[in-house]
C-alpha cells in the first residue's frame, strides 16, 4: 500500500503515493480530502480481500433437494 503525503509546492499542494506525484489541488483541505478517501478506499479494498481468501460469508454448497413426482421433497 502506497504512503500518501501532501506537500505545498509553489502556489499548489501536491499529494504524493510514495514518491509519486498523483494530483494538484489549490487548498490544502481538499488535498487532505482526498487521501482521507483514498485511504478508505483501500483499507475497504483490503477487507474484501481477505474475506474472499477466507472463503467468504458463504458456506459450502450442500447437496439438493428437487421435488419427485408427487411434487414432495425425498
Amino acid at each position: 500500500m502506497a504512503r500518501y503525503s501532501i506537500r505545498k509546492q509553489g502556489c499548489e499542494y501536491v499529494v504524493l503515493a510514495g514518491n509519486q506525484r498523483i494530483l494538484r489541488f489549490a487548498s490544502r483541505r481538499m488535498a487532505a480530502k482526498l487521501v482521507v478517501e483514498a485511504s478508505e478506499l483501500l483499507s475497504v479494498q483490503s477487507a474484501s480481500e481477505d474475506r474472499t481468501e477466507e472463503g467468504g460469508d458463504q458456506s459450502a454448497v450442500k447437496g439438493t433437494k428437487l421435488l419427485d413426482d408427487r411434487k414432495r421433497f425425498p
